[in-house]
Order: C-alpha cells, then sequence, then structure tokens
C-alpha cells in the first residue's frame, strides 16, 4: 500500500511532564511509528506540517503517565511492521488493528480503542448488505484499501463479489463519491469525516468482529518487549479510567459515540 521510510518528525515533542510511571529501564526515549498517511480525526498533518488529531493526543497523554519521552517516525504503512522488527522505532501507533495474522509477528498492548468495522453506500441504494455474508453484494464493487484486515476479509468474498483495491482509502472513497464502484469497507470511525462531508452515503452494515477484522486498535510492540507493552497497558488504564480518555474524546465531537473505551 504504502513503501518507503519517510522522515523523523523531529517538531512533535511528546514529553512526559507528570508521571505515575517510570520511564522504560531499557531507553530513554521511546521513538513511535507513525502511518505517514493522514486519517482525520485520529491523526492528520495541520498546516504547519505538525501532526495532530486525537490519537496524538491520547499518545501525548500515555508518554506523560509513563514519564516516557517520546520522539515519533512518520513511515509508510506497509513499512511500520518491518522498521518495528529491525529497532528503527520501539512503538506502533498509527490505529492498527490487534487481528491473528499481525499477533503472528508483533505484540500488541490491549486496545486503545475500538470501533465497529462497517461498509458505507450511497443511501439510495436499496441493496440489503451484510458483511458477514458477502455473497449479498454478489455483481456490484466494493473498495478497500490494500494491505489492510478489511482487504484480508474480503479475499474471503465469493467470486462474483468484485473487489477494487487501493493504494490509499481517500483514493477508494473518491471513486465511491463518483459512482465507480458501489461500497467501501473500513472502520466506522475512520468514515467519519466523508460521511460528515457526503450525506448521500450511509452505514449499509455492521461487520462481526472476528481474527481477521480484529479486536481493536492497540499499540504494536516487537515480540518479546514485555516491559514496554506491559508499561504502555497500565498507562492506557490510567487514562481510560481517570478521566483524560474522555476528556481527549470530548475534543472530537465528530468522534462522539463511535469510539470504545479500553
Amino acid at each position: 500500500m504504502k513503501h518507503a521510510l519517510r522522515l523523523l518528525l523531529a517538531a512533535l515533542p511528546l514529553a512526559g511532564a507528570a508521571a505515575t510511571l517510570p520511564a522504560p529501564a531499557h531507553a530513554e526515549t521511546i521513538t513511535i511509528g507513525l502511518d505517514d498517511e493522514s486519517y482525520p480525526p485520529f491523526f492528520s498533518k495541520n498546516p504547519d506540517g505538525k501532526w495532530g488529531g486525537w490519537e496524538l493526543d491520547l499518545l501525548k497523554a500515555v508518554c506523560d503517565q509513563m514519564h516516557a519521552t517520546c520522539v515519533t517516525k512518520e513511515i509508510a504503512w506497509d513499512g511500520l511492521i518491518p522498521a518495528l522488527q529491525q529497532k528503527q522505532i520501539d512503538v506502533i501507533w498509527a490505529s492498527m488493528t490487534i487481528n491473528g495474522e499481525r499477533r503472528k509477528v508483533i505484540d500488541f498492548t490491549r486496545y486503545y480503542y475500538n470501533t465497529q468495522n462497517v461498509i458505507i453506500g450511497d443511501k439510495d441504494d436499496s441493496t440489503k448488505v451484510d458483511c458477514a455474508h458477502l455473497a449479498s453484494i454478489n455483481g456490484q464493487v466494493i473498495g478497500v484499501e490494500a494491505g489492510t484486515n478489511y482487504s484480508s476479509y474480503l479475499a474471503t468474498a465469493p467470486a462474483g463479489v468484485q473487489v477494487k483495491s487501493y493504494t490509499t482509502l481517500d483514493n477508494a472513497l473518491s471513486d465511491l463519491s463518483a459512482g465507480r464502484i458501489d461500497y467501501a469497507i473500513e472502520g466506522h470511525s475512520t468514515f467519519t469525516d466523508f460521511l460528515a462531508k457526503n450525506p448521500d452515503f450511509v452505514v449499509k452494515s455492521v461487520c462481526p468482529d472476528n481474527d481477521t477484522l480484529g479486536y481493536g486498535v492497540g499499540g504494536g510492540v516487537r515480540k518479546g518487549d514485555t516491559a514496554l507493552r506491559d508499561q504502555l497497558n497500565e498507562a492506557i488504564e490510567a487514562v481510560a479510567t481517570n478521566g483524560t480518555w474522555d476528556k481527549i474524546t470530548a475534543r472530537y465531537p465528530d468522534l462522539n459515540g463511535l469510539l470504545i473505551k479500553p
């Protein structure tokens, strides 16, 4: 989907302040891998070139909770797991879904948010779309971002379902708007911005949680890096229970009711 390692974002200081957890024993600085493609309202570049959004706000809160200095690298999606394995980064924080295939090669923190997986399409389309039974869209075209868990899920679709893969979700949504495809599949919260700006499109079906579509979004860590994973888990739990998670989410009204708290 995306290929090359991009620049180090020195302009995003996510430094810890008031802490309740010690800094990781194995490193003074934690390097966080970010996806280089914007996914508002979770993460996107501001006009000044700096990243912002719900997920970056939560990352800062987690790093503060750990009393850790976090620096970030902007990396193409397909390069995130290799960069983690090659120790170019310590954590993936990029709306990466926890699923069975990824668990074979990396470990995950507990989820820091969950959201329904959905198929969207034209509100005037009379097809009874059923994400659990993809034969319901036989003869129609569904768009998906390549290299994602959604792409893997659609690989199980019957031959009559036409699956069109895109290098970015934005490209898929452009074709959906133009009528070149009938549906698109992703997390409901990821579609928030598109659905708000395009009222002719609605959720057509909610998909089941499973080992392919996953069980929420978590931070990816290297296999065996249990100390960092456990510290992240404690910090995620703390910000979820001390009101910080709710305060951050309240700043993003488009996410109201769409996110499931850990």
